[in-house]
This record gives C-alpha cells, structure tokens and sequence, in this order.
C-alpha cells in the first residue's frame, strides 16, 4: 500500500504570548514581554498547511490544549473561584500565569516520538508523547498531548499511543524534535537516529557549560524498545554541547532528515566525523549535506533557524526544502541554499514561508510540524476531522479571526473575560474537529 508522510501542524493557540519561559532557547529569552499577535500567528501557521496541501501533501493538524491550566495553579496554593483564583496569580505570581496560559503545544515535534509500521517488529505506528520535564511550562501538556493522540489514533489495530515516561531527569524526552528517520522510501524500513545531549550514566561524559542538555540517552533508549525497533533499526548520537551552549536547544535546530537525505551543521553531533560515519555504516544509499562552520556559523544557524526547515519529497528523488523566510534575506542561508540548489542532490527546490510570530518565540516550520508515516489502510483508520482540506482551512481561519485577539501582552492574561474567550473558542474547535 502506497504510504504518506502525514504533517501534523499544531494550530497556535489564542494565548501565543512570549514569556520568556525557554532557557537555552534564545529567541524566546530575546522576546520575553513582547506584544504578541495571536491572531497573525494562527493564521501564519494556517497558511503554512493550506501551501503543503496544495502543493498535494498529506496535511493534517492538531488543536491547542485547553488554558488555563487551572489544576496547575491551584496545586499552587491559589484558592477560590477560577477569575479569583486568575487575578491571585496575576498579583503574586504572574509568571506562573503564563505558564498556565502557555500556547507552546503549537510545537508539535515536541509532542511525541513516532516510529512508523514498516520499521516496528509489531506492523504497528507507535507514539511516546514527550513528557517535556525540563521545563514547567512544557511538562503541563503530556496528559492533555496523550489524550489527543489516542483519540485520533485510537484503532489499536494499527495505533499504539503509549503513556509518556515517568517524570525521572533519567528520562527526560522532547519528542521527535531529537528524532530522525532515514529510509530509501518512506514506505521501506529505515533507521532510526535518536540525538541525545546527556547520558546521565555517565557523568563525566561532555555536556553543555551554560545550559541543561533536554534529552537523555537513557530516554531514547527506553523509547527505542517500546517501539519494538530492532537493534538494526536504531542508532544513538550524542549532540554538540557547544552547539547546546549557542542555542541549539533541540537537534532539529541543527540538521534535519528526510528519506535519504541528512542535512546538518559541521557542529551538529559530537565527535562528528564518527558520527556520520556511524549513519553511512547503518544506511545504503544516504545523502550527507554538510554546512561548516565557515559557512554558516552556529550563531547564524540559530538566528536563521536555516536546519528547522521542513524537508519533503515532492516525488522520487525530488525533494523540497521550506525554510522560514529569514533565511531569504540572509547573505550566508542564502549562499549555503544556493550551493546545495546547485549540487548533486536530491534537493531541488527552496521555498520561503513567513512564520515569524513563532519564529519569535524559537519554533521554525519544522517545530510546529509532527511527522507521522502512514500507510493509506493506516490513513483511513484515523478518527477525528483533522485532515487539512479547503474546507476545513476555511473554517478554521474564520474560527481564528472570530476568537482571536489581535495583539497580547503578558500583562493581559490577567483580563479575566480572556477565560471565557480560551473556553468558549476551544470548545467550538473540538466539536469542529470532532475531537
């Protein structure tokens, strides 16, 4: 049966505020307290899904969790009615605010690891939702992430959504923005590279000076077995620290994958030579794109965000690459894009998409993207109204200019008509996308 990569988008959320509340993402740190526009973002992200579907993609996406997360802030002390409990906050702690209103499940590389049929032991799909523990605000969104996948991969025939792993710093996992799959064809077996910043049993092992490394060896390890991924299938790579220290916060920021093709920064994995001789050994028939350090330096690389593009095949041995649209402009991206247009490979197109309200907040088209190979039985045994059609961008985009504030402050998550807004929105949004 004829597979597809299914992107699943995560639809931004009506509190996309910048609070700060990423270390290591700088981004995010460079924007804290800046007035946000909700609105925009949505509809940036919209616009990103409707140009896949029409270029003859599978698009789908998935939903913004539900905020405030009122048990968050009452496992806090806060007490009373939620608009008393909101405004108590506000006072004492608005930074917990904004974790409660955090709109970061619109990351959605962050939601989960997936490893498709063809590469599990069991002909099944298999999901680990990232349990996020490094940081509060991210932690929040496993239970509600789990809930969302087993209720649009519910077919246990097909589907296996596990729990996330224990909330142990052994095991801390950011999902399959540490994750990439290679394979001659995305319905063929591949390998399954997982990236990993800290073995924590080894703790004198290279690690990052100025920020926590996010994912463990140990993590990707136990995630690996519960995928029921042979040990051909499997290969564990230790990221640069010095790539963690400049920012990279996720490997995803570094090098990105798709079938055949790995392009990444000379500074992407540690000891890198031994790396990438460790994928060539693993898979026949690889591309390796190597950007240097004179090229592109790791400062750029972030600012850029050139390795969070999305990478797709348009046809066989054609792919695209969608990079966001800072990299348009940029004299070094834009060199690095032109010389690997003009090279042998399998890249044969660069687009340009204008995603700059996440893009401020450290998310890239590839962040807010969740790649889920599926076959078209697979396909058809999904539950829920999520697949991207003109339809349904029309709906929701009207939903978004609807319920959507055109600009947010931090300071505003204090309004309390802001609750009935979130509320009244996301239950029109689930009912819409029969979830």
């Amino acid at each position: 049966m004829t597979p597809f990569e299914v992107n699943f988008d995560g639809l931004v959320g009506p509190t996309h505020h910048y609070g700060g509340l990423a270390a290591g993402n700088l981004a995010s740190e460079k924007n804290r307290q800046s007035v946000s526009h909700p609105r925009q973002a949505a509809l940036q992200g919209l616009e990103k899904m409707k140009l896949l579907m029409d270029l003859g993609f599978k698009q789908a996406v998935l939903p913004p969790h539900p905020v405030p997360r009122f048990s968050f802030l009452r496992s806090l002390g806060f007490e009373g009615s939620d608009h008393e409990v909101v405004a108590a906050v506000a006072a004492a702690r608005p930074d917990c605010l904004s974790i409660a209103y955090s709109a970061a499940s619109m990351w959605t590389a962050n939601a989960a690891t997936v490893t498709p049929s063809s590469d599990s032991a069991d002909s099944r799909v298999h999901f680990t939702p990232a349990n996020l523990i490094s940081n509060q605000h991210r932690a929040l969104e496993a239970e509600v992430t789990t809930r969302v996948l087993r209720s649009i991969f519910q077919d246990t025939r097909s589907f296996v959504v596990h729990d996330p792993l224990p909330r142990d710093r052994h095991l801390a996992d950011e999902g399959a923005a540490n994750h990439t799959r290679l394979c001659l064809s995305h319905g063929q077996s591949g390998i399954e590279i997982f990236v990993y910043g800290r073995d924590t049993k080894s703790p004198h092992s290279p690690a990052p000076k100025n920020y926590v490394a996010r994912q463990t060896l140990q993590a990707c390890e136990r995630i690996a077995t519960e995928h029921r991924l042979p040990s051909t299938r499997r290969l564990f790579i230790q990221q640069n620290p010095e790539a963690i220290d400049a920012g990279v916060f996720h490997n995803d920021v570094i090098a990105v994958g798709n079938e055949n093709v790995l392009l990444c920064h000379e500074m992407a994995f540690l000891n890198q030579k031994e790396s990438l001789q460790k994928i060539r050994a693993a898979m026949t028939g690889e591309v390796l794109i190597e950007v240097k350090q004179s090229e592109l330096s790791l400062k750029e690389a972030v600012r850029t965000y050139l390795f969070n593009s999305q990478l797709l095949t348009v046809r066989p041995g054609e792919m695209l690459l969608l990079c966001p649209i800072e990299c348009e402009t940029h004299p070094q991206a834009r060199a690095v894009l032109d010389r690997i247009l003009a090279e042998e490979n399998p890249i044969k197109e660069v687009r340009f998409i204008d995603v700059r309200q996440s893009m401020k907040n450290g998310g890239g088209p590839a962040c807010l993207r969740l790649r889920v190979v599926l076959t078209e039985q697979e396909l058809s045994r999904l539950s829920g109204n999520v697949l991207l059609t003109p339809e349904l961008h029309q709906q929701l985009s009207d939903w978004v200019c609807k319920h959507y504030r055109e600009s947010l402050t931090s300071s505003d998550l204090a309004d309390s008509q802001l609750i009935h807004e979130v509320q009244t929105a996301l239950t029109e949004l689930y009912v819409l996308l029969q979830l």
